[in-house]
């Protein structure tokens, strides 16, 4: 990178430190020390310094191959950041959002057995709708997008498995309710664990198929948002649920 185009340095010691940590990204697990002189516009003997603090507080782990990685007291940080917040206190304002976006019902499922449970809900105002509380345990055999994710993810098989692979939700129309459209993504927190199905469900007649992957768009940014993700990491393999 030309001089031209490097980014100008931060100023202050804690700034420049700040900047080294935000280089790394799931794109940018493992960078080399010429990496982070582009990335940040910090000359080589500065980055070392850093780094060298960086390393004695296990904040940056240094690779024998002269490369170098987020270091484990980052995840125990990142650990108590989700233990100060549940679950419920992260999920509940990007359910509310979405609703007051797409204007039709979200919730959150999860598996249990052969069964999904619905952990949270937030319901569109509109009077035509679908209608289940908090608590209920619908089969898994009785379909529906959420229905599908979860399957696909915990360990199980779905006709829908290519489609969910491919673009990341399943979508189905009078699946399991007639004159219902529902479309769900699955839920991953930060510490890569499958949290559940997130579904927006609304009458077929108005949410057509643009309008699912419009909410397929505004459900992702929303959990980002809120530290989730709804792609599952690279390394990740499924667990089998009995």
């Amino acid at each position: 990178m030309s001089s031209e185009n490097s980014p100008k340095p931060p100023a202050g010691v804690l700034e420049r430190g700040i900047s080294v940590l935000e280089c790394f990204g799931e794109d940018h697990l493992r960078l080399s020390l010429r990496d982070l002189a582009d990335r940040t516009g910090l000359d080589k003997a500065t980055l070392l310094r850093l780094l060298g603090v960086f390393i004695k507080a296990r904040m940056i782990h240094r690779y024998d191959s002269s490369t170098y990685a987020l270091g484990p007291a980052l995840l125990h940080m990142g650990m108590l950041y989700r233990d100060t917040f549940d679950l419920g206190s992260r999920l509940q304002p990007a359910l509310r959002s979405i609703v007051a976006q797409t204007g039709e019902t979200v919730a959150l499922y999860v598996r249990s057995g052969d069964d999904r449970i619905c952990l949270y809900r937030e319901n569109t105002t509109k009077e035509v709708r679908h209608h289940v509380e908090v608590g209920t345990r619908i089969s898994l055999k009785d379909g529906g997008s959420s229905a599908h994710v979860l399957r696909a993810f915990t360990g199980g098989t779905t006709p829908l498995a290519r489609d969910i692979q491919e673009k990341g939700y399943a979508m189905t129309r009078s699946e399991r309710v007639a004159e219902m459209a529902s479309v769900a993504v699955p839920v991953f927190d930060a510490d890569e664990t499958f949290v559940g199905a997130l579904v927006v469900l609304g009458l077929a007649s108005r949410h057509n198929e643009a309008a699912q992957r419009k909410a397929v768009e505004i459900a992702r940014h929303e959990l980002a948002q809120q530290g989730f993700r709804t792609a599952p990491p690279a390394s990740w393999t499924p667990s089998v649920t009995p």
